[in-house]
């Protein structure tokens, strides 16, 4: 369970940082299991496997230009490892307290890989305007690092309070050493600090964000991979609502303004229960 003062800082903030929750031999399960699907030797495929740099799509890619950003989706669809990770028990108590619900339901989840010295920056955005399918911006991700996620190898970057300021996706840009800049300032609200703190997190720790809080990072120059793991999760409430085009769109068998559910998007939490797969 999240403390009080763990709570308030989600709530004014948007982000907080929680326990370590992974030990070695899980993180070591999850990297082999990750290394299968790099390597082109999973049974099952993802939903996407591709560099962000990079709009092809493309198992066992070989990983040799720089500014590198593998992207995968949905690792709990092609390894149970994956999927009892989705449904830890402390990780979605902890992001039931956050959401306030007594239902979670996976969105999506995605790995983010920067590969050692070739690494790439994320660009700063917000995750919920990436999803114009699902209403209400109430999404909370779980994001936990493989590897420790320093300043060094390409850790993430948060601006405190600006899940409060709404869908500014469309403004946002990067400057030159990967730090947010809005081009119309006019849009924020009065005294709005746009700075950005950097989110340090260890190896099987866990992080979480608000799904409207500005992030980006740094690229990994070192000689250390950088690898986590973030499961999206919605609250029981979500809807779909399809305003746009999105690679889990063809997964949706609801109508439009129905809650979101299905096989594809399977309940993890239920009150004080993990639902086993």
């Amino acid at each position: 369970m999240l403390s009080t003062e763990q709570l308030r800082q989600f709530e004014e903030n948007g982000f907080v940082k929680g326990d370590v929750i992974l030990d070695d031999s899980q993180v070591n399960l999850l990297r082999e299991q990750l290394d299968l699907v790099l390597d082109g030797k999973s049974v099952k495929k993802p939903v996407l496997n591709r560099d962000l740099t990079n709009s092809d799509s493309e198992f066992g890619m070989k990983m040799s230009k720089k500014d590198t950003v593998v992207q995968i989706v949905n690792m709990w669809m092609v390894s149970d490892a994956f999927f009892q990770h989705a449904a830890n028990e402390r990780l979605c108590e902890e992001v039931a307290q956050l959401c306030q619900t007594d239902t979670l339901r996976i969105w999506h989840d995605q790995v983010q890989y920067k590969p050692p010295v070739i690494g790439g920056p994320g660009d700063w955005h917000q995750d919920h305007p990436a999803w114009p399918i699902i209403q209400p911006a109430d999404l909370v991700s779980a994001w936990v690092a493989l590897d420790d996620a320093t300043v060094e190898n390409g850790c993430m970057w948060m601006v405190p309070k600006s899940h409060k300021w709404g869908d500014q996706q469309a403004y946002l840009t990067n400057t030159a050493d990967y730090k947010p800049s809005h081009q119309q300032p006019e849009r924020l609200p009065e005294g709005a600090n746009t700075q950005a703190v950097p989110f340090e997190i260890k190896k099987g720790q866990v992080g979480y964000h608000h799904c409207l809080t500005w992030h980006g990072s740094g690229p990994n120059r070192s000689q250390r991979k950088r690898r986590a793991i973030a499961v999206h999760y919605m609250p029981g409430h979500v809807r779909y609502e399809p305003t746009g085009a999105h690679p889990m769109e063809p997964f949706v068998t609801v109508q439009p303004g129905e809650i979101l559910t299905g096989d594809d998007f399977p309940i993890v939490y239920r009150k004080e229960s993990v639902i086993p797969r």
